[in-house]
């Protein structure tokens, strides 16, 4: 696999490369590492999404813990976010989820997080890669093995603490609510309930090999058409293990991460909450966003795509709200990682306190059309030094003369150049986007 760890933990083909004994071997390594920064006998919180290879995942990565002498909290089904709080909660010395997100079925994976609910930092994770490697560690026997404890009020714990986050009621409003096959199968419609809302679920009847199968947050359009025909007032998509959420308003329109951070971030600012007038989001942001927000006096910080470099830089900034068009929006008061099910209930509670229309809260911003282009090239390494490629950018943006926005980027794990184009009609950035889409070929291809 080379290097185990990527940006969310382990991830690859279950039974393949994310094997059983690959499981064992991270469950001996993370105790090991625990113990070397001097915990006598770490207990870890472990979750898993809805995958059938989360089942064997499970057992395995459980009795490498144990038998190195560390302790299983064991949550069960469980959303990402879940695990994050729990691992606090229950004063757990780390956490452990076994989800591939948004992959689908075949894949999994596992992340770690620390006692304090963020993600292992770098160093803790080359030490477990390290341990992994080398087979170091020790082998207890008689008292000193490990033992494995379900957490049997574990989701209510979760919910509790949501319940109290979420800002307001949802008394009266009737909610589609698509679990995705996935860990909020259950826990999702549960919250929304327990505010006040007429559920709707779709998509909660999990059997190991549906998940995220033509549903959930990276197929909003399932949500949105629920909506109109079940004629309710919003819709909520979560993804497989619930730590992002895109929404649709009463007319089957969707609304992405932007717009939900969007709308937060001003309520917030007018409220006198968001710490330093700052959000942090990323270089995929909408120009709308950057708009809405900065015509409401904030100013948003960019980072690399990917929830962990929106967290990082909301650490270092000090900022309190951060997030991806994607759905992952991180409320740094209430969570530490971004959380599905706290993004549906703040976004719709401003909706119920306001007394108006989804639609209305989701104006918060314009969002210009965006145009994506993936492009197959045989030098991605090449496309900042290439000449034909920024003078192409340079013509874009100065057709565009302020009304839109050129981004161009060599995907990180993928042979590909991404073009990505904005302007006020979704013709001018298609345009735009060929144009540039044809250099790169030609110039890198």
């Amino acid at each position: 696999m080379g290097r185990l760890f990527g940006t969310d933990g382990v991830r690859a083909v279950a039974g393949g490369d994310l094997s059983g004994e690959l499981a064992f071997q991270l469950g001996r390594a993370a105790v090991v590492a625990l113990t070397e920064l001097g915990e006598r006998r770490p207990r870890l919180a472990l979750g898993r999404d809805t995958r059938a290879s989360g089942e064997f995942l499970e057992a395995a990565i459980s009795a490498g813990i144990c038998s190195a002498g560390g302790d299983v909290l064991a949550l069960g089904v469980a959303t990402t976010p879940g695990v994050a709080f729990l691992t606090r909660d229950l004063g757990a010395q780390a956490g452990v989820v076994i989800s591939a997100s948004h992959n689908p079925a075949e894949y999994n994976g596992i992340k770690f997080f620390a006692e304090s609910g963020y993600k292992l930092p770098d160093e803790v994770e080359d030490e477990i890669e390290r341990l992994v490697d080398s087979g170091e560690g020790p082998r207890p026997t008689g008292r000193g093995v490990g033992r494995i404890r379900s957490v049997r009020n574990a989701m209510e714990r979760y919910l509790a603490h949501l319940e109290t986050s979420a800002g307001g009621r949802l008394d009266g409003m009737r909610v589609v609510v698509d679990c995705a096959n996935g860990a909020a199968f259950a826990s999702g419609p549960d919250l929304l309930r327990r505010l006040g809302a007429t559920v709707t679920p779709i998509n909660n009847e999990p059997d190991g090999w549906n998940i995220n199968q033509g549903c959930g947050a990276t197929t909003p359009e399932a949500v949105a058409l629920a909506v109109v025909e079940a004629e309710a007032d919003a819709g909520v998509a979560f993804d497989g293990d619930a730590d992002r959420a895109i929404l649709a308003d009463g007319g089957g329109n969707v609304i992405d991460g932007d717009q939900v951070l969007a709308a937060c971030a001003i309520s917030m600012q007018r409220a006198s909450e968001l710490p330093k007038s700052l959000v942090v989001s990323t270089v995929m942001a909408n120009l709308g966003l950057r708009l809405a927000l900065e015509e409401a006096g904030i100013s948003m910080i960019e980072t690399r795509v990917g929830d962990r470099y929106v967290l990082e830089e909301m650490l270092r900034s000090g900022a309190a709200l951060g997030g991806e068009q994607s759905g992952h929006v991180i409320f740094l008061e209430h969570a530490t990682t971004g959380d599905g099910l706290l993004t549906a209930v703040r976004f719709l509670t401003m909706a119920a306190a306001r007394d108006v229309p989804v639609a209305d809260v989701a104006g918060s911003m314009q969002r210009y059309p965006q145009v994506l282009r993936n492009v197959e090239v045989g030098d991605r390494g090449g496309l900042e030094a290439n000449e034909d490629v920024r003078e192409a950018i340079r013509r874009a943006e100065a057709a565009l003369e302020g009304h839109g926005r050129v981004l161009v980027r060599a995907s990180g794990t993928e042979p590909l150049v991404r073009v990505m184009v904005e302007a006020r009609s979704e013709d001018e950035a298609s345009r735009h986007a060929e144009e540039i889409a044809t250099v790169v070929a030609a110039a890198l291809g």
